[in-house]
């Protein structure tokens, strides 16, 4: 029996997910590709591994078994791998990042081109997520590492699958249509009555800056509700609202927007999540280290 490890990963996020179409999702294949995987895998076995009921599906007690070795299978995979890379006296490897806007265009450019130069072996690539999404999909083996974020009003709840590095610490300032506020500082309660440009309440960020608002005595008004910050920038370069912005995300404003510090700080902590197992895997230390330099030169060390 030949058994494809790409197939009891999918088994495995069937299992974890209820459904064909999450698994998918997860793994970021079409539906239909999974389905006919799952079906090679049944076909490989000899065997029914799942039955649907509705729109979920339910594994059999064979599907049950192979899940269970599915998972000794691919974490011995992983410890493989590690192993390699420990009794190799170059690193060579090709690690996949789970990114969002600001930190590839703030801190990736400048630490992979460093790292690359340093240590021409280790290939990164990259896979812009939204920062809800990468612990999931790092969980989930479907990236190495991927970067994910903390705000001091909204702290995430940590899966203990997964362990972090801290990378850098910014701060939010507040971006407002220029001339709207002469002061260099502003008080978030100075706010309450212009219109905000904001992302959704399910977004971290969004709901981060909606939980800072309440704590100064009052609920943003929301007029615009985008998810990208460029795009939410550029709406204040228009006159359309005020937002805020990190330190990462300052390099996106566009002319038009003025930059005031905000009297209240807010922060919010940029980290390097990883499988709990891995933090020995030279290649990934190598890369929170070149990180890790380019954060401390731009002022946004951990430190």
């Amino acid at each position: 029996m030949d058994l494809s490890l790409q197939r009891l990963r999918m088994l495995r996020e069937l299992r974890r997910r209820g459904t064909v179409t999450a698994a998918a999702a997860a793994l970021h294949y079409t539906a239909s590709a999974v389905s006919q995987q799952l079906a090679q895998l049944e076909r490989d076995v000899g065997s029914s591994l799942f039955e649907r009921l509705g729109r979920r599906v339910q594994l059999t007690d064979t599907g049950l078994v192979l899940a269970d070795h599915a998972e000794e299978i691919l974490g011995a995979v992983e410890r493989a791998t590690l192993a390699l890379e420990e009794a190799q006296s170059s690193v060579s490897v090709r690690l996949t990042a789970g990114v969002w806007a600001s930190v590839a265009s703030g801190l990736l450019p400048a630490a992979l081109a460093a790292l690359a130069a340093e240590h021409p072996g280790i290939a990164v690539r990259t896979r812009e997520l939204a920062p809800e999404e990468t612990a999931g999909a790092v969980r989930d083996g479907a990236l190495d590492f991927s970067f994910v974020i903390e705000y001091s009003t909204y702290p995430m709840t940590w899966d203990p699958a997964l362990d972090r590095a801290v990378i850098a610490v910014e701060r939010l300032h507040a971006a407002v249509p220029a001339g709207a506020m002469p002061a260099p500082t502003v008080a978030l309660p100075d706010l309450a009555e212009h219109p905000w440009i904001l992302s959704g309440p399910r977004s971290h960020f969004g709901r981060a800056v909606r939980t800072a608002c309440q704590r100064a005595g009052f609920e943003p008004r929301v007029e615009h509700e985008v998810g990208e910050q460029a795009t939410a920038l550029a709406m204040v370069a228009a006159g359309l609202g005020v937002t805020l912005v990190s330190d990462l995300g300052l390099a996106l404003c566009p002319p038009g927007v003025d930059v005031r510090a905000v009297t209240e700080p807010i922060t919010r902590t940029v980290s390097i999540a990883h499988r709990t197992g891995t933090a020995r895997r030279t290649s990934l230390q190598l890369v929170i280290d070149a990180v890790r330099t380019e954060a401390a030169a731009r002022g946004l060390g951990a430190q």
